[in-house]
């Protein structure tokens, strides 16, 4: 590879570590960080999102869903921490003392886990290791981690087991973290290991709440879960689509932006 090769690579490298750091990069600012021209990062971008590691929008790009999911699950939760910390705040706010709950293992639920330690005698069943690690020996807590295959790389059970044993339970509601969420295609993800567990979940339920943030909305991924009419609360942070939020909410679903 030549020299100039070379330094392609490098910027276009550097371009993806911004990216998956801050979940978005601006052209302007890609031009003056490398001090090249803004023709030049519009190229980049274009040949970076032919290889799908990145999706162009109106003065730079984003982060494509397949390439946000191909990290592993530490880095997942490191991703807009503080917009899964707000809305881990309000789903614990709709959480009250002495209730069941059953909590999936998205990375929003794992932060909503933390938030419910402000509360008290929660009987909780879940399939994420990572809340039931977390939440395991709380005091006050009874916490039912299904049984199962597992897979290491999310951290959650799977599998007939876990449905079976699952299938014994109801609770008051569910906290589902999802990786789409649509007012056509509804809750998707891309697990098809985790959608039954999902889709029992909420079935289950007599509240349903989705936590997700904004970069969820409008994505549809390959496994759908249920219909987005199937649920009661969504909780995200703020959306300037207010046109099709309002699809979401003509299907009797309550949003709750923070």
């Amino acid at each position: 590879m030549s020299a100039e090769g070379l330094r392609i690579d490098i910027r276009r490298g550097k371009i993806l570590d911004i990216l998956m750091s801050e979940g978005k990069v601006r052209v302007d600012e890609l031009s003056s960080l490398f001090a090249v021209s803004e023709v030049t990062i519009r190229n980049d971008l274009a040949i970076l999102e032919k290889s799908g590691q990145l999706e162009r929008v109106s003065g730079g790009a984003v982060q494509t869903m397949k390439n946000y999911y191909n990290l592993d699950y530490q880095q997942r939760k490191s991703k807009h921490a503080a917009y899964k910390q707000a809305i881990a705040a309000a789903a614990a706010d709709l959480i009250n003392d002495g209730e069941t709950l059953m909590i999936n293992s998205g990375t929003t639920a794992y932060f909503t886990s933390v938030e419910l330690k402000k509360r008290k005698n929660l009987s909780i069943l879940t399939n994420s290791i990572a809340v039931a690690t977390e939440l395991g020996d709380y005091p006050s807590f009874r916490v039912i981690l299904l049984g199962g295959e597992i897979n290491p790389q999310y951290s959650f059970t799977y599998g007939s087991e876990a449905v079976n044993s699952l299938r014994k339970y109801k609770s008051d509601k569910c906290i589902i973290s999802v990786d789409g969420i649509c007012s056509t295609s509804g809750l998707t993800t891309y697990h098809a290991q985790e959608a039954e567990v999902c889709r029992l979940m909420i079935e289950r339920s007599a509240h349903k709440i989705i936590v997700a943030d904004a970069s969820k909305f409008g994505h549809e991924s390959f496994y759908n879960i249920c219909d987005i009419s199937e649920i009661d609360t969504w909780i995200t942070n703020k959306i300037p689509l207010v046109g099709k939020i309002n699809e979401i909410q003509d299907k009797g679903v309550k949003i709750i932006q923070c």
